[in-house]
């Protein structure tokens, strides 16, 4: 019998832990060793229905002008540069649009 595992389950609960801004923050200081205090700071720009799932998979958002992407990731996967790529593109699109 060969069970396929959930892979959704571990994207959802990262998901669900950085929707609030105060752990989002914590992530990021933690991540990239900064020390931001205020959780307003950050502008969440996480796309829906991200490219082949019909759910958030993914964060992101801005702050002091940079743009940060987070995904994780429970098993290796070989199209990850190129999911980065097209979530990027769509990113930027959105951002340039007006």
């Amino acid at each position: 019998m060969d069970k396929k595992p959930n892979r959704l389950y571990k994207s959802r609960l990262f998901v669900m832990i950085f929707e609030e801004r105060k752990n989002l923050l914590e992530l990021y200081n933690a991540v990239s060793g900064k020390n931001y205090k205020d959780p307003e700071l950050l502008e969440i720009n996480t796309l829906e229905n991200a490219i082949y799932m019909s759910m958030k998979n993914d964060l992101s958002f801005l702050l002091d002008a940079r743009l940060s992407l987070y995904e994780h990731q429970s098993t290796y996967s070989p199209n990850l540069p190129l999911r980065f790529l097209l979530y990027l593109a769509d990113l930027l699109s959105g951002m340039t649009r007006n």
